[in-house]
Parts: structure tokens; C-alpha cells; sequence
């Protein structure tokens, strides 16, 4: 049903999610980020309320172990989930329970825990860990690349719908969060094209937020 990555940069303590899955609108459910915290993936039979769950008790001070161990206690069935963690140091955590759907797998790396269910394959979480640590770019570019690579190994069982890229910084929100919701084929290849055409206007973006008069223009009728 769902595949995730989640990763840091450990040059710009950048962190991000990049997720795929056979349902519609995985952006809107899964992926769970703060700046200057950390990132969680709640997929499988998502508890959507344990990612932000999760991330007030890291900012508590607790491990993505012990924070993990905590909501899941708290909110019990825990045997339906799976959930991955990654803190602001690139500590990780990671839990698949019991009933996890179909073929599943979970795996930690450098800077980076993937995971997955309904997969065609585990290899595909190995693939996404391994390209992740092997590719060059910034933080947006590897995590998308481990999702083509998750696809070229196998991806889902049947075909995947959605797709969602979100990447945290130093600001309280995210720098990028780019969703599609639903695609007859090749979500993650319409995501990739959203991020091509935004990468360019992110930083534009930002300094529109904090410092409209240094604003280059707008580029809409109307604007002067």
C-alpha cells in the first residue's frame, strides 16, 4: 500500500519525506515533519495523529525509540501499523507491526530509515536505503531518487496513485511540500516534474515570506 523514505542532509540539517503508495492523497495522511525536530512516516493502517505524536516527544527530549514506543503504548493497535522516525541528529527508529499488509520491510541506513508494505519485493526498501546513501544532490534530488529506485526494483504489488515530497530547514515551515494526490500511472515521475519546475522558485518563495520588499516580482497579471 505505501513505501516512504525519510532523510537528513547532514551539511544543512535539512530533513525530508518522499512516499508513495496505491491510495489516494498519501501527503495528506503519512508523512509528519518540524523543523529543527524531526520527521515521521505513519503508514500500512495509518494513524495519522502519530506522527505529530511522536514529534512532541522528541521535542520533549525523548529518543525516536523510546518516542516511537510511547505514542504507539498511548494509542494501542499498534499491531496495524508501520512506523519509521528520524530526529535532527539522524537518529532513527523504525516499527512494522504484526498485521502489516502483505509483503513488508524496514530498514535503517545513514541519515535515512525506509520502509514499506504490499511491496512486490523487499529488496525495494534496500534499494531506496543504498541509492539514498549513494546519491549526489541535495536533500529533494536523493530522496527522489530512492523512489525511482524503489520503483526499478519492484515498488508496490499493483500500481501506486499518490506521491509526496516535504522537506524541512531552519524555518517553522516546510521549505517544500509538493503533492500528487492522484495519478492513473507514475505518480512518483509527476511528482518529480512538480519539484523540477519548483526548485527553481523556492527560494524566491522564502524571501517573499520573510522579506517581501526584497521580493523579486510576483510573475502574475497584474503585477508591477
Amino acid at each position: 500500500m505505501t513505501f516512504s523514505i525519510v532523510g537528513r542532509c547532514p551539511e544543512t540539517g535539512q530533513m525530508g519525506i518522499a512516499i508513495s503508495s496505491s491510495s489516494i492523497a498519501v501527503g495528506a495522511r503519512c508523512p509528519w515533519l518540524r523543523a529543527g525536530v524531526g520527521a515521521v512516516s505513519t503508514q500500512n493502517i495509518t494513524l495519522p495523529a502519530l506522527g505529530p505524536q511522536i514529534l512532541d516527544l522528541l521535542e520533549a527530549g525523548e529518543a525516536p525509540a523510546a518516542a516511537l514506543d510511547k505514542a504507539l503504548a498511548r494509542n494501542g493497535y499498534g499491531q496495524y501499523r508501520q512506523v519509521t522516525v528520524l530526529d535532527s541528529h539522524g537518529a532513527s527508529a523504525l516499527f512494522t507491526g504484526s498485521e502489516a499488509l502483505g509483503v513488508h520491510h524496514a530498514r535503517a541506513g545513514e541519515q535515512c530509515v525506509a520502509a514499506g508494505n504490499l511491496l512486490s519485493t523487499p529488496a525495494v526498501i534496500d534499494a531506496m536505503i543504498e541509492v539514498f546513501e549513494q546519491a549526489d544532490g541535495g536533500l529533494p534530488d536523493r530522496l527522489l531518487a530512492a523512489m525511482h529506485a524503489a520503483m526499478a526494483a519492484g515498488g508496490e504489488a499493483g500500481p501506486v496513485h499518490s506521491a509526496a515530497l516535504s522537506v524541512v530547514g531552519d524555518l517553522v515551515w516546510p521549505v517544500i511540500d509538493l503533492r500528487v494526490d492522484w495519478a492513473e500511472q507514475d505518480p512518483i515521475g509527476e511528482l518529480d516534474n512538480l519539484w523540477r519546475a519548483y526548485e527553481p522558485q523556492l527560494h524566491d518563495y522564502i524571501t517573499r515570506a520573510l522579506d517581501p520588499t526584497a521580493a523579486p516580482s510576483y510573475g502574475v497579471p497584474g503585477d508591477e
